[in-house]
């Protein structure tokens, strides 16, 4: 079984799970498909910054990969709301002792994601750090990685967010969508990840001004519903617009045709 299968029969799962409102499941299903056409560093923070705010809204994310045969991490930022993200990494860095103790609380939970306020963390978190968490404006951290055949952390994610956005079926959202989170991060770094060439690169079929502006707001995570409102037409003529576009980038559902219009650059973050 490929990556692909896989990851088409993880979401057939979730398709039958109840926990989550259908606005939440739309989104992370379009989510799952975004993160399999993750293979570049800017195609990962397009998609984490971009699309994945509508499931997991964050003012950053701090991720943190360990490097092979060693107990280091490498740590990045990704933030929209700071010129320099890279800021939180190295304020993370520090203190030597934070991102061990981090990563030994989520191994006391047992490997469940791990929901906490910045203020309960107290000097877990490390003064330098915990000053660039609020600096953003964040009080919670919302932290799940994966784990090795032996129980080691292998990846780690942390979402810095603010006390509006922390939603009930948080835990549970980070449990479904970390792995995607962590495969795409592996892909895009990994030295000879795939990339497009000429031969195989997406050739941008024209869309109308409408249409991208529909496409765009679907990217965002909106619902025909909501981009009626925001555009003042009614939910079924955005459902027709929808259709063309589908006709036009020859896929099937919102999530394909996020993915490709993203590949052809005729959306963006």
């Amino acid at each position: 079984m490929n990556g692909n299968d896989k990851g088409h029969e993880g979401r057939a799962r979730v398709l039958d799970d109840s926990l989550l409102e259908m606005a939440d499941l739309e989104s992370l299903l379009l989510n799952m498909d975004a993160s399999l056409n993750v293979h570049e560093h800017m195609h990962f923070f397009t998609w984490t910054q971009g699309l994945l705010q509508s499931l997991v809204p964050h003012n950053a994310l701090i991720c943190a990969l360990r490097a092979a045969g060693s107990g280091a991490f490498r740590l990045d930022a990704l933030s929209t709301l700071v010129a320099d993200a890279t800021q939180l990494s190295k304020a993370l860095l520090c203190d030597a002792a934070t991102m061990p103790s981090l990563v030994a609380l989520w191994a006391e939970q047992e490997f469940n994601p791990v929901v906490r306020t910045v203020d309960e963390m107290g000097s877990m978190l490390g003064s330098a750090f915990t000053r660039e968490i609020k600096r953003i404006g964040a009080t919670h951290l919302s932290m799940h990685g994966s784990a090795s055949m032996d129980r080691e952390a292998n990846g780690f994610y942390i979402f810095a967010r603010e006390p509006r956005e922390v939603i009930q079926q948080e835990a549970y959202i980070l449990e479904l969508v970390v792995p995607f989170l962590h495969a795409a991060w592996v892909r895009a770094h990994v030295r000879n990840a795939p990339r497009r060439t000429a031969a195989t690169a997406v050739s941008a079929p024209v869309l109308t001004e409408r249409e991208r502006e529909i496409l765009q707001w679907v990217y965002n995570g909106k619902s025909n519903g909501e981009v009626g409102a925001i555009l003042d037409i009614s939910p079924l003529t955005v459902k027709n617009h929808v259709q063309k576009i589908l006709r036009k980038l020859n896929v099937v559902n919102r999530a394909q045709a996020v993915g490709k219009a993203l590949d052809s650059r005729i959306i963006g973050p």
